[in-house]
């Protein structure tokens, strides 16, 4: 019988990879499902000036809403030559969505040759407002002058991953989970479970 998690997000992409995760790295243990009910409560705002403040301000909000496991996670681009910008403001960093984010992110890249970037992903699982634990990935790229790919979603078109030699945008999900910062925390949140 597996184990039931309940995740706090309302973005399509972020639930797949999750469950995508779960099916190939979670040994058949353990089912993602959406938080019932999570696009009827007014979302909390996300304050945190890190990714992990922001994980835990969340998981500790929608756990208050079930009793079963529960993680929420904060994820994001950062790219060193503007100081690690967007970072915990990636989502929202035009106020007008992916394709906007992606336009802003190369106005602000123009003439800079030093494109090297990671995304990080920071996982907060707690069970009725109680934290169990915080679970983190990386992975290192660089950002491109154009988008290259329809997979996956946010900046992906534009993140080169020279592990494969192509964008998270023209990646498999099955060659993204090998690598990708989101596959990598769940990956870690996961075998902390498996050993309880």
């Amino acid at each position: 019988m597996s184990t039931l998690l309940y995740c706090a997000t309302t973005n399509p992409g972020k639930l797949f990879e999750f469950r995508h995760a779960a099916e190939h790295l979670g040994a058949g243990l353990f089912t993602i499902e959406p938080l019932p009910g999570l696009k009827g409560y007014e979302p909390p705002e996300e304050t945190g000036e890190t990714f992990v403040d922001n994980a835990m301000l969340k998981a500790t909000y929608y756990s208050q809403f079930t009793d079963e496991l529960l993680f929420a996670e904060d994820s994001g681009l950062m790219v060193d030559a503007l100081d690690g910008a967007p970072g915990v403001h990636s989502a929202r960093f035009s106020g007008l969505g992916d394709k906007a984010n992606n336009a802003l992110l190369l106005e602000r890249l123009k003439g800079v040759p030093q494109r090297t970037a990671r995304y990080k992903c920071v996982i907060a699982l707690m069970r009725k407002g109680q934290l169990l634990g915080t679970f983190e990935g990386a992975v290192e790229g660089e950002i491109i002058d154009n988008e290259r790919g329809t997979n996956g979603f946010g900046y992906d078109p534009m993140f080169y991953c020279p592990a494969f030699g192509c964008t998270f945008g023209e990646a498999t999900p099955e060659m993204k989970l090998q690598v990708s910062h989101r596959g990598e925390a769940t990956e870690k949140m996961l075998a902390w479970l498996r050993q309880r």
